[in-house]
């Protein structure tokens, strides 16, 4: 496991030196004519600049697929997938986590992030926790970390004190560990058991990781949840069958998703789902499979919530 490392106490020279060699940190260049170009040519180059990511994140499709696989593998047996990061890295993280309640209906706790500082800090005392591994490791600790999690850390530059600590505390907590760097050959990488490397190069501005790192961080994170989601059932075709229905426009939605799936109509799909309590998946299994709701809900707990599986009974 990587050494536990602080930013605040390594001697200035020493942290210095091991960020310039970052890609992260390159493209520097005070010469560079940012302020005289117009908008139109600024906003043309960053675009060009943000065209070159999702390119990279396909390179690493096979790295996220193992990831996707293991994290579906321990959360359909009971496990937890908790990402871990600070930062911006931190707050991408924390925006996937919560958005898998809302959108598939995973269970509170399931999903999970850990945000160097506190998910409630302002930005700024945020920043200032990524230095502190102790607390990386203390807060893995204390969520009751083991082998059936997966723990995902978010760095972009692989070397962030508190992930490291946070990931040093899971492995020797005996859970599945993995992470989304944007370095070749960083410490985080070779610390864990699946390492996803999406290499974006220097930023449009220099070491502001926020932006393509980011972007990359984002559709990473977007693929792995949502895939997971996928493997666990949780979806239908490409309908998200698995929605909480918490306000107007998302019941609409899932009206529309039942009648979608099922080919019913406004006033047989509203029938279904109040039959159903309003959940979309036993509303599509009763229509499609022609049984009541306490059927359609039976089967889908013996077919794991696989709604093809539960129709074919």
């Amino acid at each position: 496991m990587a050494e536990r490392r602080s930013g605040v106490d390594s001697p200035p020279d020493e942290l210095r030196t091991s960020l310039d060699g970052l890609a992260t940190e390159a493209g520097g260049d005070a010469g560079v004519d940012y302020d005289e170009r117009s908008t139109r040519e600024l906003v043309e180059r960053m675009a060009d600049e943000d065209g070159a990511v999702p390119a990279a994140v396909k390179a690493a499709a096979g790295a996220i697929a193992g990831v996707v696989d293991v994290v579906a593998a321990q959360l359909r047996a009971g496990g937890r997938l908790v990402y871990v990061g600070a930062g911006s890295s931190g707050r991408i993280a924390a925006l996937d986590a919560s958005e898998c309640e809302s959108t598939f209906s995973t269970p509170p706790g399931t999903v999970v992030a850990l945000v160097a500082g506190g998910v409630s800090a302002a930005a700024l005392e945020q920043e200032a926790a990524e230095d502190d591994a102790e607390a990386g490791a203390t807060t893995v600790t204390a969520l009751d970390v083991g082998s059936a999690d997966v723990v995902v850390g978010v760095s972009a530059s692989g070397r962030t004190p508190y992930v490291l600590g946070a990931l040093e505390a899971a492995g020797q907590a005996g859970a599945v560990t993995a992470c989304v760097v944007s370095v070749e050959g960083s410490e985080l990488a070779a610390c864990v058991e699946h390492a996803v490397v999406v290499a974006v190069g220097p930023e449009f501005l220099a070491g502001s990781t926020r932006l393509k790192a980011g972007t990359a961080q984002k559709l990473v994170l977007n693929t792995l949840s949502t895939l997971v989601m996928v493997r666990l059932g949780k979806t239908y075709g490409n309908l998200m069958v698995d929605v909480a229905a918490t306000n107007d426009k998302l019941r609409a939605r899932v009206r529309r998703i039942v009648e979608t799936a099922t080919g019913a109509d406004t006033v047989e799909a509203d029938r279904a789902l109040e039959d159903a309590d309003g959940e979309a998946k036993v509303a599509i299994v009763a229509l499609l499979a022609n049984v009541s709701a306490a059927e359609a809900r039976r089967r889908l707990t013996t077919s794991e919530g696989s709604i093809r599986r539960a129709v074919d009974g």
